[in-house]
């Protein structure tokens, strides 16, 4: 018997090709709660992945589409972000087709793009859909890192690495289990690279403050 969500396939990967290389789709199981497919995958994401959203979610799916709402991707560019609520013939909520735009190549170039940057004052940042997404919130402290620094990854120095994985640590994200890999991955570094600057960065930070 085929899964529920395969005639979804098509939709995301025609959508996929039509925005490429600008445009993400990808589809959640409710069920599993895992990642079933993803069309033209950008956000180092792969099928089988923890969808991390919200327990009890299915619940709350009142409405159809969820968003636009706006999101980083893991190097810090900007996506504006929509989700379409699948149901089954009896109404319950089987899946979501969440559409990633990449907005950063777009965004003040041309005045009559405004409307596709800008997001609404009504428009939540965040949902039930994001909330237990730790993801995301790696995506954005590296993404406030990056801006502040106005600098990309490929940019960073030593110096800078070591910032920003104490701002990480900071912000407690190595607190959240399966986040170094993560990080690991984004920043190309080993994991034991990451745990050798973490130490250094917070040996560091206890050694000043015992000297204060």
């Amino acid at each position: 018997m085929p899964h529920p969500l395969s005639p979804f396939i098509p939709v995301c990967d025609a959508i996929a090709t039509l925005f490429s290389p600008h445009v993400e789709a990808v589809l959640h199981d409710l069920e599993t709660g895992l990642i079933f497919h993803l069309s033209n995958a950008f956000s180092k994401r792969r099928p089988g992945d923890s969808s991390l959203n919200e327990a009890g979610l299915v619940s709350s799916l009142d409405a159809d589409v969820i968003g636009p709402y706006a999101k980083s991707n893991w190097d810090g560019r900007r996506l504006k972000a929509i989700t379409s609520v699948l149901r089954d013939d009896s109404g319950k909520p089987i899946g979501l087709l969440c559409i990633n735009h990449d907005i950063q190549a777009f965004a003040g170039l041309f005045d009559q793009l405004k409307s596709m940057v800008d997001f609404a004052e009504t428009t939540p940042k965040t949902s039930a859909l994001m909330t237990e997404d730790w993801r995301e919130a790696v995506n954005a402290v590296i993404g406030d890192f990056l801006a502040a620094r106005r600098t990309t990854l490929a940019g960073l120095t030593g110096s800078d690495m070591d910032g920003l994985i104490g701002m990480l640590d900071a912000r407690g994200v190595f607190a959240i289990r399966k986040a170094v890999p993560y990080v690991a991955e984004i920043l190309k570094l080993s994991r034991a690279t990451i745990y050798n600057r973490l130490g250094a960065i917070r040996q560091r930070q206890d050694s000043e403050g015992d000297n204060r």
